[in-house]
């Protein structure tokens, strides 16, 4: 690990009433978390500031912090199952628990270790143009309690390609999830937009149209249990934790999930069960899909 120092500033603007410091910085920027900004040096129009200042529309912050940021990607041995591999693209069947890229909190043992270990130093190279090489190969992410498909880009072309199918929505994505309570409606479209919650930058949150991004999620009942209903999800958008939240703000929280609903010893009960794209290459067509895990059958006791 390292250390560096970074500096930003930021010019109030549209800010309803008052709102602490800390708690604007961290509406304003992921790396500003709470605990950050409480060791850093604050200034509020041009004097020192605390975390608790309050601050309004039309005042100027500036902020001087460090992080402690990753310095290297080590290759280590990292079980995940394959489903389809050539020249181009792999796809895996990503287990529940396993992180998809190191991050706060998990530097090491990440799906990203285990293809630098699988393919050596040049799926380094394989990654958003101008970003640093943590994320090798990867296309789009799975929480790491979310089980299921993803595809890997093992060139740069292929690389570019499969994300710019990732963002103009012509890939398709289809989850199964198992969700508590009585679901009232057996269909039905959530379009709700976006945003981190800035009370606690490890969640998302549903938000006004003009402070979020547009997210949309189709949901079909496939069965009703006593307490908790199977579901089918169609993910129309791709934002951070959107089933999630969008499946809790309908009152319906995914079971097991430790960040919007009540944890079970089984884990969380979401999975990718289905992944359609076209090959970065040839252009075809192709549909994976991955059973659903046994943690659903063990949950319901089938």
């Amino acid at each position: 690990m390292a250390k560096i120092t970074k500096t930003a500033s930021f010019h109030v603007s549209d800010l309803d009433g008052k709102q602490r410091l800390d708690l604007y910085l961290a509406s304003q920027n992921e790396e500003l978390t709470r605990t950050i900004v409480a060791n850093a040096a604050l200034w509020l129009n041009g004097k020192p500031a605390k975390k608790g200042n309050p601050v309004q529309t039309g005042d100027e912050i500036r902020i001087e912090y460090t992080l402690t940021v990753f310095d290297g990607l080590t290759p280590q041995q990292i079980d995940f199952s394959i489903l389809y591999e050539d020249d181009s693209i792999l796809v895996i069947n990503k287990p529940q628990g396993l992180v998809v890229h190191p991050a706060a909190g998990n530097w090491d043992n990440t799906l990203a270790n285990g293809l630098l270990h699988r393919y050596g130093e040049r799926i380094l190279s394989v990654q958003d143009e101008g970003k640093a090489g943590v994320r090798p190969g990867i296309v789009h992410r799975l929480d790491k309690e979310t089980s299921g498909l993803m595809v890997i880009a093992l060139t740069q072309a292929a690389h570019r390609a499969l994300g710019a199918q990732f963002k103009d929505r012509s890939t398709s994505k289809i989850y199964i999830a198992l969700v508590a309570g009585k679901v009232k409606n057996a269909k039905g479209t959530i379009d709700l937009h976006i945003r981190r919650d800035p009370s606690n930058r490890k969640k998302m949150a549903v938000c006004s149209d003009d402070n979020g991004r547009q997210a949309l999620t189709e949901y079909t009942v496939l069965r009703q249990f006593r307490d908790c209903a199977l579901l089918y999800l169609v993910l129309h958008t791709g934002r951070t934790h959107q089933i999630r939240v969008h499946l809790n703000a309908i009152g319906h929280p995914v079971v097991g999930d430790p960040l919007y609903g009540r944890e079970v010893e089984e884990g969380m009960m979401l999975h990718a069960k289905s992944l359609a794209f076209a090959h970065p290459v040839t252009g075809e067509r192709m549909t994976f899909t991955a059973p659903l895990p046994r943690r659903f059958f063990d949950y319901l006791k089938l």
